[in-house]
């Protein structure tokens, strides 16, 4: 049997050797030809299934995203082949989050915020926004959850519409999936039309898909406005060629990295690992626990007085936005977009910390943190 995988899927070798050879690719430049002998196909977002990529291949069993999104996947055309498909769903939700926690840390330096005074709006309330929503909750922080799909379906869900929420909220985190049509559609959610009805001074952060934000529309708004808007920008329309006269405007520029910490990326792997051994009825040899690399920091002594203003300095030990912001704005030139993504330094997730104490706050494992044992 022969696997071919994104050469940016960590620990892929290791999970699928069991099942046959595996191939690297490149998954932005991946072609038709490239892939005419593979049984199984694993991709992340930079690669397009569809029938043109898949036109000389009559082999091919299972096709697997490692991420969230699926809007490069044509499923319909997978399900016309019968071809078996999984995505990963949740993968990369708690990096996602300590993504936009440690944005909204550094906002609060920069521009002297009391976060327990703010207002988050969060806009698609799925694996990512659901999370961070318990998180900024367990940090006295006042959530606004947009989920129109979800209180359709849920009897209960506190759903606050769009547009309430644009003249409400003081920060807005964008956590949706890309929608091109319909009356769920996303694409320019945010647009010229709502960037008006924001408060002047809302916050804006966007760690979903590029094209969720108008990115003209933005870069006019934030040209023209008298009052500073902070935003924080990890997804961009039309990557890899980002609009980059926004990068002036933008408090925090990144490279679509919010889900890349090595527990995210490499939870994705295990996801699709796991579906495949469903598939072909074999057993289970790998655990992700067991591959992962030990961290430089394992475990941390805390006392009896530590408390919420402390957590920012906690979550600093293990990973500080602004760095991935300082590499982007020096190499973006020289280096471009996607070597960005794909020499992405490592990065662990907060459970990759045991704590140990006499007294643990209960808001630090809400937060991800892990127990010492």
């Amino acid at each position: 049997m022969h696997i071919f995988a994104d050469e940016n899927m960590p620990l892929v070798q290791q999970f699928f050797r069991q099942f046959g050879e595996v191939s690297l690719f490149d998954g932005r430049n991946v072609s038709a030809a490239q892939l005419q002998d593979a049984d199984i196909l694993l991709v992340r977002s930079v690669s397009n299934v569809n029938a043109q990529l898949l036109q000389h291949n009559s082999k091919l069993r299972f096709v697997g995203t490692a991420t969230i999104g699926m809007d490069h996947i044509d499923q319909a055309y997978l399900a016309q082949r019968q071809l078996a498909f999984s995505s990963a769903p949740g993968c990369n939700a708690q990096s996602v989050v300590e993504y936009v926690l440690s944005s909204l840390w550094c906002l609060a330096d920069k521009y002297q915020w009391q976060l327990a005074d703010k207002t988050v709006g969060i806009v698609g309330v799925g694996n990512i926004g659901s999370r961070l929503a318990k998180a900024l909750q367990a940090l006295n922080i006042k959530v606004l959850l947009c989920d129109p799909l979800r209180a359709r379906n849920e009897e209960g869900f506190n759903h606050t519409d769009f547009t309430r929420l644009c003249v409400e909220a003081d920060i807005i985190s964008f956590h949706t999936p890309l929608i091109n049509s319909g009356s769920d559609a996303t694409k320019h959610l945010l647009n010229a039309q709502t960037l008006a009805q924001l408060k002047p001074d809302c916050a804006l952060i966007n760690a979903s898909r590029g094209a969720v934000i108008d990115n003209q529309a933005l870069l006019e708004d934030l040209s023209r406005a008298p009052i500073r808007r902070a935003v924080v920008l990890d997804v961009w329309e039309h990557e890899p060629d980002i609009l980059t006269a926004l990068l002036p405007y933008v408090d925090i520029a990144t490279a679509h990295i919010a889900g890349h910490s090595i527990e995210g990326k490499a939870r994705g792997t295990e996801m699709l690992y796991q579906r495949c051994a469903a598939l072909l009825q074999q057993p289970l040899q790998q655990q992700l626990q067991q591959l992962l690399p030990v961290p430089a920091i394992e475990k941390l002594q805390i006392s009896a007085n530590f408390g919420l203003p402390d957590v920012q300095n906690l979550a600093r030990l293990l990973y500080d936005v602004r760095r991935d912001d300082a590499i982007l704005r020096h190499y973006l030139q020289s280096k471009g977009f996607d070597w960005l993504r794909k020499s992405y330094p490592p990065r662990r997730e907060f459970s990759s910390l045991q704590l140990c104490g006499k007294v643990i706050p209960d808001f630090l494992p809400q937060l991800g943190f892990s127990l010492a044992q």
